[in-house]
Protein backbone atom coordinates (compact mmCIF):
# COMPACT_ATOMS: atom_id res chain seq x y z
CA UNK A 1 0.00 0.00 0.00
CA UNK A 2 2.45 2.50 -1.06
CA UNK A 3 0.18 4.77 -2.66
CA UNK A 4 -0.68 7.70 -0.52
CA UNK A 5 -4.30 8.47 -2.11
CA UNK A 6 -4.80 4.55 -1.60
CA UNK A 7 -4.23 4.98 1.86
CA UNK A 8 -6.17 7.76 2.31
CA UNK A 9 -9.15 5.83 0.38
CA UNK A 10 -8.30 2.46 2.84
CA UNK A 11 -8.62 5.13 5.41
CA UNK A 12 -11.88 6.45 4.69
CA UNK A 13 -12.83 2.50 4.08
CA UNK A 14 -11.84 1.54 7.74
CA UNK A 15 -13.89 4.84 9.16
CA UNK A 16 -16.68 3.61 7.08
CA UNK A 17 -17.00 -0.31 8.02
CA UNK A 18 -15.38 -0.11 11.48
CA UNK A 19 -16.72 3.01 13.57
CA UNK A 20 -14.83 4.40 16.29
CA UNK A 21 -11.10 3.05 16.07
CA UNK A 22 -8.44 3.88 17.59
CA UNK A 23 -5.10 6.25 16.01
CA UNK A 24 -2.82 3.47 16.97
CA UNK A 25 -4.95 0.56 15.39
CA UNK A 26 -5.90 2.95 12.00
CA UNK A 27 -2.01 3.31 11.89
CA UNK A 28 -1.19 -0.17 12.25
CA UNK A 29 -3.57 -1.37 9.15
CA UNK A 30 -2.37 1.08 7.46
CA UNK A 31 1.49 0.60 8.07
CA UNK A 32 2.17 4.33 8.41
CA UNK A 33 3.02 6.20 11.68
CA UNK A 34 0.19 8.30 13.98
CA UNK A 35 1.86 11.33 12.41
CA UNK A 36 1.42 10.49 8.86
CA UNK A 37 -2.55 9.37 10.35
CA UNK A 38 -3.07 12.81 11.69
CA UNK A 39 -2.01 14.48 8.35
CA UNK A 40 -4.40 11.69 6.43
CA UNK A 41 -6.88 12.74 8.37
CA UNK A 42 -6.53 16.09 7.95
CA UNK A 43 -6.52 15.44 4.33
CA UNK A 44 -10.07 13.64 4.88
CA UNK A 45 -11.39 16.95 6.53
CA UNK A 46 -10.12 19.34 3.68
CA UNK A 47 -12.28 17.27 1.32
CA UNK A 48 -15.08 18.40 3.60
CA UNK A 49 -15.31 14.42 5.20
CA UNK A 50 -16.41 15.15 9.08
CA UNK A 51 -14.02 12.89 10.96
CA UNK A 52 -14.62 13.51 14.82
CA UNK A 53 -11.82 12.52 17.16
CA UNK A 54 -12.30 11.72 20.54
CA UNK A 55 -9.91 11.86 23.21
CA UNK A 56 -8.90 9.49 26.42
CA UNK A 57 -8.23 5.88 26.85
CA UNK A 58 -11.03 4.17 24.72
CA UNK A 59 -11.32 7.68 21.94
CA UNK A 60 -10.24 7.73 18.59
CA UNK A 61 -11.41 8.38 15.08
CA UNK A 62 -15.07 7.97 13.81
CA UNK A 63 -17.21 9.55 10.81
CA UNK A 64 -19.78 11.94 11.88
CA UNK A 65 -23.29 10.55 13.13
CA UNK A 66 -25.79 10.49 10.21
CA UNK A 67 -22.56 11.36 7.59
CA UNK A 68 -23.33 9.12 4.70
CA UNK A 69 -20.28 8.22 2.15
CA UNK A 70 -21.04 8.32 -1.51
CA UNK A 71 -22.19 5.10 -2.64
CA UNK A 72 -18.81 3.82 -4.20
CA UNK A 73 -15.73 4.80 -4.03
CA UNK A 74 -12.47 3.15 -6.18
CA UNK A 75 -8.91 3.03 -6.11
CA UNK A 76 -7.12 2.49 -9.33
CA UNK A 77 -6.26 -0.72 -8.27
CA UNK A 78 -9.64 -1.73 -7.34
CA UNK A 79 -11.27 -0.35 -10.48
CA UNK A 80 -8.29 -2.27 -12.45
CA UNK A 81 -9.85 -5.38 -10.46
CA UNK A 82 -13.43 -4.70 -11.58
CA UNK A 83 -12.44 -4.07 -14.30
CA UNK A 84 -10.66 -7.13 -15.57
CA UNK A 85 -13.12 -9.51 -13.47
CA UNK A 86 -15.95 -8.22 -16.47
CA UNK A 87 -13.74 -8.97 -19.61
CA UNK A 88 -13.25 -12.34 -17.62
CA UNK A 89 -16.92 -12.76 -16.97
CA UNK A 90 -17.66 -12.89 -21.18
CA UNK A 91 -15.65 -16.36 -21.35
CA UNK A 92 -17.64 -17.60 -18.51
CA UNK A 93 -20.27 -20.15 -20.48
CA UNK A 94 -22.83 -18.14 -18.30
CA UNK A 95 -26.12 -17.43 -19.62
CA UNK A 96 -26.49 -13.31 -20.10
CA UNK A 97 -23.29 -12.86 -18.94
CA UNK A 98 -22.48 -10.21 -21.75
CA UNK A 99 -25.18 -8.40 -21.30
CA UNK A 100 -25.21 -8.04 -17.34
CA UNK A 101 -21.56 -7.20 -17.85
CA UNK A 102 -22.33 -4.40 -19.90
CA UNK A 103 -24.56 -3.00 -17.55
CA UNK A 104 -22.49 -3.58 -14.57
CA UNK A 105 -19.91 -1.86 -16.44
CA UNK A 106 -22.37 1.00 -17.49
CA UNK A 107 -23.60 1.99 -13.42
CA UNK A 108 -19.64 1.93 -12.47
CA UNK A 109 -18.63 4.07 -14.98
CA UNK A 110 -21.03 6.54 -13.56
CA UNK A 111 -19.96 6.88 -10.22
CA UNK A 112 -16.30 7.13 -11.26
CA UNK A 113 -14.04 9.60 -12.05
CA UNK A 114 -13.09 10.45 -15.69
CA UNK A 115 -9.74 9.62 -15.34
CA UNK A 116 -10.30 6.11 -13.83
CA UNK A 117 -13.80 5.51 -16.11
CA UNK A 118 -11.53 6.13 -18.97
CA UNK A 119 -9.01 3.05 -18.07
CA UNK A 120 -11.67 1.06 -17.03
CA UNK A 121 -13.24 1.47 -20.62
CA UNK A 122 -10.15 0.78 -22.14
CA UNK A 123 -9.29 -2.39 -20.43
CA UNK A 124 -12.80 -3.54 -21.24
CA UNK A 125 -12.47 -2.45 -24.65
CA UNK A 126 -8.82 -3.63 -25.42
CA UNK A 127 -7.74 -6.65 -23.08
CA UNK A 128 -8.27 -9.69 -23.86
CA UNK A 129 -7.87 -12.84 -21.75
CA UNK A 130 -6.73 -16.48 -22.60
CA UNK A 131 -9.50 -18.38 -21.18
CA UNK A 132 -10.87 -22.37 -22.23
CA UNK A 133 -14.05 -20.42 -23.89
CA UNK A 134 -16.70 -22.60 -24.21
CA UNK A 135 -20.25 -22.88 -26.17
CA UNK A 136 -21.90 -24.98 -23.53
CA UNK A 137 -24.02 -22.37 -21.61
CA UNK A 138 -25.02 -22.65 -17.89
CA UNK A 139 -27.54 -20.86 -16.22
CA UNK A 140 -26.39 -17.64 -13.69
CA UNK A 141 -29.69 -18.26 -11.93
CA UNK A 142 -28.73 -22.09 -11.00
CA UNK A 143 -24.90 -21.35 -9.86
CA UNK A 144 -26.66 -18.32 -7.87
CA UNK A 145 -28.69 -20.79 -5.79
CA UNK A 146 -26.29 -23.76 -5.94
CA UNK A 147 -23.26 -21.57 -4.63
CA UNK A 148 -25.57 -20.54 -1.73
CA UNK A 149 -26.72 -23.71 -0.84
CA UNK A 150 -22.69 -24.20 -0.55
CA UNK A 151 -22.04 -21.31 1.30
CA UNK A 152 -25.13 -22.48 3.44
CA UNK A 153 -24.65 -26.02 3.83
CA UNK A 154 -27.98 -26.55 2.73
CA UNK A 155 -29.04 -29.61 0.78
CA UNK A 156 -30.37 -28.87 -2.97
CA UNK A 157 -33.02 -30.72 -5.07
CA UNK A 158 -31.63 -30.90 -8.53
CA UNK A 159 -33.60 -31.41 -11.81
CA UNK A 160 -30.71 -33.01 -13.97
CA UNK A 161 -30.21 -33.88 -17.58
CA UNK A 162 -27.73 -36.86 -18.49
CA UNK A 163 -25.38 -37.45 -21.05
CA UNK A 164 -28.18 -39.81 -23.09
CA UNK A 165 -30.80 -36.94 -22.49
CA UNK A 166 -32.66 -38.82 -19.65
CA UNK A 167 -34.17 -36.92 -16.38
CA UNK A 168 -33.70 -37.44 -13.14
CA UNK A 169 -34.25 -36.03 -9.64
CA UNK A 170 -31.44 -35.31 -7.38
CA UNK A 171 -31.27 -34.63 -3.96
CA UNK A 172 -27.67 -33.56 -3.40
CA UNK A 173 -25.32 -31.48 -0.81
CA UNK A 174 -23.57 -29.49 -2.44
CA UNK A 175 -19.57 -29.08 -1.52
CA UNK A 176 -17.87 -26.35 -4.23
CA UNK A 177 -18.18 -25.48 -7.94
CA UNK A 178 -15.19 -25.42 -9.93
CA UNK A 179 -14.88 -24.03 -13.53
CA UNK A 180 -12.61 -26.48 -15.31
CA UNK A 181 -11.83 -26.57 -19.03
CA UNK A 182 -14.52 -24.30 -20.42
CA UNK A 183 -17.60 -25.88 -18.03
CA UNK A 184 -19.03 -25.38 -14.53
CA UNK A 185 -19.56 -28.25 -11.82
CA UNK A 186 -20.85 -28.88 -8.79
CA UNK A 187 -19.18 -31.45 -6.56
CA UNK A 188 -21.38 -32.61 -4.31
CA UNK A 189 -22.60 -35.97 -2.30
CA UNK A 190 -25.70 -37.71 -3.89
CA UNK A 191 -28.00 -38.70 -2.11
CA UNK A 192 -29.46 -40.92 -5.18
CA UNK A 193 -26.18 -43.27 -5.75
CA UNK A 194 -24.58 -42.60 -1.90
CA UNK A 195 -21.06 -41.28 -3.07
CA UNK A 196 -19.73 -38.11 -4.16
CA UNK A 197 -20.58 -37.22 -7.62
CA UNK A 198 -19.72 -33.99 -9.90
CA UNK A 199 -22.46 -32.40 -12.08
CA UNK A 200 -22.08 -29.94 -14.87
CA UNK A 201 -24.22 -27.04 -14.53
CA UNK A 202 -25.36 -27.10 -17.94
CA UNK A 203 -27.01 -30.24 -17.74
CA UNK A 204 -28.83 -28.99 -14.53
CA UNK A 205 -32.48 -28.15 -15.22
CA UNK A 206 -33.53 -26.15 -11.81
CA UNK A 207 -31.97 -26.29 -8.05
CA UNK A 208 -34.49 -25.41 -5.55
CA UNK A 209 -32.75 -25.29 -1.40
CA UNK A 210 -34.29 -27.88 0.86
CA UNK A 211 -34.66 -27.27 4.35
CA UNK A 212 -31.96 -29.33 5.27
CA UNK A 213 -28.37 -29.12 6.02
CA UNK A 214 -25.15 -30.95 6.24
CA UNK A 215 -21.62 -31.24 7.23
CA UNK A 216 -19.13 -31.19 4.33
CA UNK A 217 -15.53 -32.43 4.64
CA UNK A 218 -12.76 -30.31 5.75
CA UNK A 219 -10.92 -28.08 4.01
CA UNK A 220 -12.22 -29.02 0.54
CA UNK A 221 -11.04 -28.01 -2.80
CA UNK A 222 -13.59 -28.73 -5.75
CA UNK A 223 -11.09 -27.72 -8.25
CA UNK A 224 -8.88 -30.50 -7.12
CA UNK A 225 -11.11 -32.79 -6.37
CA UNK A 226 -12.17 -31.81 -10.27
CA UNK A 227 -8.77 -32.07 -12.32
CA UNK A 228 -8.22 -35.96 -10.30
CA UNK A 229 -11.31 -36.94 -11.09
CA UNK A 230 -10.72 -35.61 -14.74
CA UNK A 231 -6.97 -37.41 -14.90
CA UNK A 232 -8.12 -40.85 -13.19
CA UNK A 233 -11.37 -41.23 -16.11
CA UNK A 234 -10.81 -44.62 -17.32
CA UNK A 235 -9.47 -44.44 -21.21
CA UNK A 236 -8.20 -47.13 -23.41
CA UNK A 237 -4.75 -46.84 -22.36
CA UNK A 238 -3.33 -46.71 -18.94
CA UNK A 239 0.20 -45.49 -18.38
CA UNK A 240 3.14 -44.90 -16.29
CA UNK A 241 5.99 -42.51 -16.07
CA UNK A 242 8.76 -42.07 -14.33
CA UNK A 243 9.60 -37.99 -14.52
CA UNK A 244 13.13 -37.27 -13.22
CA UNK A 245 12.35 -34.29 -11.16
CA UNK A 246 10.79 -33.07 -8.24
CA UNK A 247 7.28 -32.64 -7.43
CA UNK A 248 7.26 -28.89 -7.78
CA UNK A 249 8.89 -29.09 -11.20
CA UNK A 250 6.43 -31.69 -12.26
CA UNK A 251 3.65 -29.86 -10.96
CA UNK A 252 4.38 -26.93 -12.77
CA UNK A 253 5.41 -28.71 -16.17
CA UNK A 254 2.11 -31.29 -16.26
CA UNK A 255 -1.09 -29.99 -16.65
CA UNK A 256 -3.30 -31.08 -13.59
CA UNK A 257 -6.02 -33.02 -15.57
CA UNK A 258 -3.28 -35.11 -17.61
CA UNK A 259 -2.65 -37.38 -14.76
CA UNK A 260 -1.53 -37.91 -10.89
CA UNK A 261 1.67 -37.34 -9.70
CA UNK A 262 3.30 -39.64 -7.01
CA UNK A 263 6.42 -38.20 -5.50
CA UNK A 264 9.06 -41.41 -4.95
CA UNK A 265 12.70 -41.30 -3.83
CA UNK A 266 13.69 -41.72 -7.55
CA UNK A 267 11.71 -38.40 -8.98
CA UNK A 268 8.28 -38.65 -9.41
CA UNK A 269 5.25 -41.24 -10.72
CA UNK A 270 3.01 -40.13 -13.28
CA UNK A 271 0.10 -42.05 -13.24
CA UNK A 272 -2.41 -40.89 -16.52
CA UNK A 273 -4.93 -42.52 -18.82
CA UNK A 274 -4.96 -42.11 -22.54
CA UNK A 275 -6.94 -43.18 -25.53
CA UNK A 276 -4.37 -41.21 -28.08
CA UNK A 277 -1.04 -42.76 -27.70
CA UNK A 278 0.50 -40.65 -30.23
CA UNK A 279 -1.02 -37.53 -28.42
CA UNK A 280 0.20 -38.86 -25.30
CA UNK A 281 3.91 -39.07 -26.65
CA UNK A 282 3.69 -35.36 -28.10
CA UNK A 283 2.73 -34.54 -24.53
CA UNK A 284 5.84 -36.27 -22.87
CA UNK A 285 8.09 -34.70 -25.89
CA UNK A 286 7.78 -31.32 -24.80
CA UNK A 287 8.31 -31.88 -20.82
CA UNK A 288 11.81 -30.28 -20.19
CA UNK A 289 13.24 -32.68 -17.58
CA UNK A 290 14.21 -36.72 -18.39
CA UNK A 291 11.55 -39.32 -17.71
CA UNK A 292 11.37 -43.28 -18.56
CA UNK A 293 8.23 -44.44 -19.47
CA UNK A 294 7.59 -47.59 -17.42
CA UNK A 295 4.00 -48.71 -19.02
CA UNK A 296 2.83 -49.73 -21.57
CA UNK A 297 5.59 -50.51 -24.22
CA UNK A 298 3.14 -48.92 -26.71
CA UNK A 299 3.38 -45.67 -25.65
CA UNK A 300 7.53 -45.88 -26.04
CA UNK A 301 7.10 -46.76 -29.66
CA UNK A 302 4.71 -43.97 -29.83
CA UNK A 303 7.23 -41.46 -28.92
CA UNK A 304 9.91 -43.37 -30.67
CA UNK A 305 7.84 -42.55 -33.85
CA UNK A 306 7.24 -39.48 -32.57
CA UNK A 307 11.42 -38.70 -32.13
CA UNK A 308 11.77 -39.95 -35.42
CA UNK A 309 9.09 -37.61 -37.61
CA UNK A 310 10.82 -34.82 -35.45
CA UNK A 311 14.91 -36.02 -36.51
CA UNK A 312 13.20 -36.36 -40.48
CA UNK A 313 11.86 -32.88 -40.26
CA UNK A 314 14.71 -31.34 -39.03
CA UNK A 315 17.12 -33.28 -41.44
CA UNK A 316 14.05 -31.90 -44.49
CA UNK A 317 14.59 -28.08 -42.90
CA UNK A 318 18.60 -27.98 -43.07
CA UNK A 319 18.50 -29.44 -46.58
Amino acid sequence: MDNPTTRLLSLLELLQSHGLTSGAELARKLAITPRTLRRYIAHLEALGIPVAAERGRDGGYRLMQGYKLPPMMFSNDEAMALALGLVASRHLGLTASAPAGASALSKLERVMPEALRQNVRAVHATVALDMAATHVRSNADVLATISHGAQKQQSLRLSYRSQTGTETGRNIDPYGLAYLEGKWYVVAFCHLRQAQRAFRLDRIQSATLLPASFGKPADFDALTYMTDAIASLPRTFSARILLHADLAQASRAIHPTLGILQAIPDGVLLHCQADDLDWMARELARLPFRFSIQAPQALADALQKHAQLLLAQLHTTHN
